[in-house]
């Protein structure tokens, strides 16, 4: 009988669980044993894993998070902690393993198919910077929750005459932020990949003013620096009183959006697919709307282009 292993290490995405219920009803009803890893690649290390059934996973759709924990796990990056994973699967004789994570985790998981062990990559992170696919589980829900909070914030910001900068999550990439600035009518939008001219921002604000906007939001992704001290300078340039509003880890809560749980759950089934079919070592992604499979080397090996348009298309529409 063969036998699968899940875990889902790094950072949590909504949508989670319902890729996890998908995995194990799939598998379970092909006549193949799922065993889940707790608190992600750590939980491989320590040997923290059970057998999984049917049940196991009954009412968790909706919810966000993970049930199967996470950490961040930096001994995995170490030979000694691939080495105590590795001794976790053969111990169990687990053949494939199904990594529910972001590009952090998809990378160690390249390392633990060298050791003989099959593994499946499943995109989930709401920064959807992971190569190959069009988008990853969790990211239209972070939309969601970010711009329903930039709606509530727009009402004060209206009420005051203010200018808002709402910093959202993004170290390293943009895609987030960009969608949530067109989704929410940003003014502005600020992303780690494009360098800002703080006179040009100064400029743009000031006609603002002059075209008597009633408020201005500003979204403004948070590897682009420090946002209070921007708003700092903002003040100093030009003399208007801007609030900062941090939104941090409410992105990434929250029960996922219908879409978050659809793509989990066809990439959460299309990963048993594979298994069943005698498929090694794939990433699974969706591209143009069709669900598809391509080697994990690949996948690690890109770079997502960030959709620049879409930064021009809200420039646009700030008029």
């Amino acid at each position: 009988m063969k036998k699968i292993a899940i875990l889902t290490p790094g950072g949590d995405a909504p949508g989670m669980n319902a890729c996890i219920r998908a995995v194990v009803r799939r598998s379970i009803s092909s006549g193949m044993e799922v065993y889940g890893v707790m608190n992600g690649y750590q939980g491989l290390i320590d040997d923290n894993i059970y057998k999984m059934e049917l049940r196991s996973v009954s009412g968790i759709i909706h919810h966000g998070g993970t049930i199967l924990k996470s950490s961040r796990c930096a001994e995995i990056k170490t030979d000694e902690g691939l080495s105590k994973a590795i001794a976790t699967l053969k111990k169990h004789q687990i053949d494939f393993l199904v990594v529910i994570g972001g590009d952090g985790s998809i990378r160690a998981a390249e390392k633990i198919s060298k050791f003989g062990i099959s593994v499946f990559g499943i995109p989930a992170s709401i920064d959807n910077d992971i190569f190959g696919t069009d988008e990853t589980i969790g990211f239209d829900t972070a939309i969601d929750t970010a711009v329903d909070a930039i709606d509530k914030i727009r009402d004060t910001a209206t009420s005051f005459d203010r200018v808002f900068i709402i910093e959202v999550m993004g170290r390293e990439h943009g895609f987030l932020a960009l969608e949530i600035g067109l989704a929410s009518g940003a003014e502005l939008v600020f992303i780690p990949e494009v360098k800002y001219d703080l006179k040009k921002v100064c400029d743009e604000l000031k006609k603002d003013q002059q075209k008597k906007k009633t408020s201005v939001i500003i979204v403004f992704a948070e590897g682009c620096g420090d946002a209070k001290e921007f708003a700092k300078k903002i003040f100093e340039c030009t003399g208007i009183d801007v609030k900062v509003s941090n939104l941090g880890y409410i992105q990434r809560g929250g029960n996922p959006s219908a879409r978050s749980r659809n793509l989990a759950s066809r990439f959460g089934s299309f990963s048993v697919d594979l298994i069943l079919k005698g498929e090694k070592n794939k990433v699974i992604v969706t591209q143009d709307c069709v669900i598809k499979a391509i080697p994990i080397e690949k996948a690690i090996s890109g770079e997502k282009d960030i959709p620049k348009d879409t930064l021009v298309l809200i420039e646009k529409l700030a008029v």
